[in-house]
């Protein structure tokens, strides 16, 4: 099937995509977040987020900017799930959005979303491709100073994030790494880079079968703004750890269009753009004093390159495509 013919076709036929909870549970051992999201007539999701506790000082998980908190981060999730029919309309049921910040998902979606309507040749516009509704009332955030220090440095076991570790010069007994479902390479890194195992914070990601399911079945699939992910999810993860900045490890190439003539970005949340507008999302909406940055911006690939040629502790065991086990 032509794939433009596949989008109009499961838009008329899966009209409505509905977030309808989300909740957290915290055990002696975990903090787990779960999801769900339905497509009416097709498929009910329930993916999860645990964090591992180890020996960490983590907040209690409670309060009303830790519920905003936790039901953003269930706005990015659901991108995953939205995609694989691109329903029109967009149903929120467990939180709610004003109209300023309706437009800002609406954009983070668009242009998140921009390969995956380019190597689907999917045309539409960032107008008319998702209607959003909220259905309950805006809860009321705290102002009160959260009185946050110290760094998280999320790892992805590539070069980049190697030279942030290596370059950024932070007590590896105060601060955290941060990995998002840990594989060999990733946990090597941190560990190389002076962190012990209390000092780094593990992440699993879970995804729900049945959008495997649907994938198989022929339903829309491609790239998803991971890294706006990351960004909600370590913006929460240094308020519960009491930690001020997010360093992240994206360079200035980030921000290039991958088509020519087209704003189309692989990876649109790693880009400066992104950066500022969820800087000014999180300081207006979020209401933590966290600071999410890429600490490289300033440097292109090759730059990095020649910073992570010396050290060389690292050479055997990093992996830029992050499929290492």
């Amino acid at each position: 099937m032509d794939n433009s013919l596949k989008f109009n076709e499961l838009r008329k036929k899966y009209t409505e995509f509905i977030y309808e909870d989300y909740e957290m549970e915290e055990n002696e051992k975990e903090i787990i977040l779960k999801y769900k999201f339905e497509i009416p007539n097709l498929a009910k999701f329930n993916p999860k987020v645990t964090i591992l506790k180890k020996d960490i000082n983590f907040k209690k998980i409670q309060g009303n900017k830790i519920e905003n908190m936790v039901f953003s981060m269930g706005l990015i999730e659901l991108i995953s799930y939205w995609k694989c029919t691109c329903s029109p309309r967009v149903i929120i049921k467990c939180g709610s959005l004003n109209e300023e910040q309706i437009k800002w998902i609406k954009k983070l979606y668009f242009y998140g979303l921009g390969e995956l309507f380019f190597t689907n040749e999917i045309k539409t516009d960032i107008e008319s491709f998702m209607e959003i509704t909220c259905t309950v009332n805006k809860l009321d955030i705290e102002d009160e100073e959260d009185n946050l220090s110290g760094y998280i440095v999320p790892i992805g076991g590539g070069k980049d994030s190697v030279v942030t570790l290596e370059t950024l010069e932070i007590d590896r007994e105060n601060n955290f790494a941060l990995i998002v479902n840990p594989k060999t390479v990733t946990l090597e890194c941190a560990r190389v880079a002076g962190f012990s195992d209390d000092n780094i914070i593990e992440v699993y990601r879970t995804i729900d079968k049945e959008l495997l399911n649907l994938n198989s079945k022929g339903f829309i699939n491609g790239h998803t703004p991971f890294s706006s992910m990351l960004a909600f999810l370590s913006y929460f993860i240094a308020y519960i750890t009491g930690k001020k900045y997010v360093a992240l490890s994206n360079e200035s190439s980030a921000n290039e269009s991958n088509v020519l003539g087209e704003k189309i970005n692989h990876q649109y949340s790693k880009s400066y753009e992104f950066e500022k507008d969820f800087e000014d999302y999180s300081k207006k909406y979020l209401k933590g004093s966290v600071k999410y940055f890429s600490f490289l911006r300033p440097l292109n690939e090759l730059q990095i390159a020649k910073i992570f040629a010396k050290h060389k502790k690292y050479h055997k065991i990093f992996k830029s495509c992050n499929r290492r086990k």
